[in-house]
C-alpha cells in the first residue's frame, strides 16, 4: 500500500513496523554514530547532519526524511502495527497528504477492517504520540 501510494501520488511514503522501533522516532540530524540496515540486509552510518527518522537504540528507521527505509523497520508478515509517514513539502503538499491520509484511511477500514489514526505534522504541532502503540498511525509533514 506505502509503495502503491508513493508511486501515484509521487511523494515519498515510508510504512514502519513499530514492535521494531525502540521507544521514540524522532526526526533528526544524523551524529554519524546511528545504524542504518538497508533493505539489502548492508550496514551503513548516515552522513552527520543527514536528516534521519532515529529510534532511542540509535537506529535510523529513514534516511534523506523517507526516501531511504531502513530493512530493520520495514513490514513483515508478523507485522500488527504500522507507523505510515507520508512526506509532501511542496506548494500544494498540505493537500496532497490530506488526500493521501484519507485514500489510506478508507483502504484500512475497507480492506482490512483496522484501527487507524491520522494526524498532520506542522512545525506548531510537530508531536504524534502512539499511546501504548495500539493501532496503525499515518502522519504527513510539510
Amino acid at each position: 500500500m506505502g509503495n502503491a501510494l508513493s508511486l501515484g501520488y509521487a511523494v515519498p511514503v515510508a510504512v514502519l513496523d513499530l514492535a521494531r522501533i525502540a521507544g521514540d522516532l524522532s526526526v533528526r540530524p544524523a551524529t554519524g554514530e546511528e545504524t542504518y540496515l538497508t533493505l539489502g540486509g548492508d550496514e551503513e552510518h548516515p552522513e552527520p547532519g543527514e536528516l534521519i527518522f532515529a529510534d532511542a537504540a540509535g537506529r535510523a528507521h529513514s534516511r534523506r526524511w523517507t526516501h531511504r527505509q531502513s530493512g530493520a523497520s520495514a513490514v513483515r508478515a508478523e507485522t500488527t502495527e504500522v507507523l505510515v509517514v507520508v512526506e509532501a513539502m511542496h506548494d500544494d503538499g498540505p493537500a496532497v497528504v490530506h488526500r493521501m491520509l484519507a485514500e489510506l484511511a478508507a483502504a484500512l477500514a475497507e480492506e482490512w477492517g483496522v484501527r487507524h489514526r491520522t494526524a498532520v505534522l506542522t512545525a506548531g504541532a510537530p508531536d504524534f504520540v502512539v499511546s501504548g502503540r495500539t493501532g496503525a498511525a499515518a502522519t504527513g509533514s510539510r
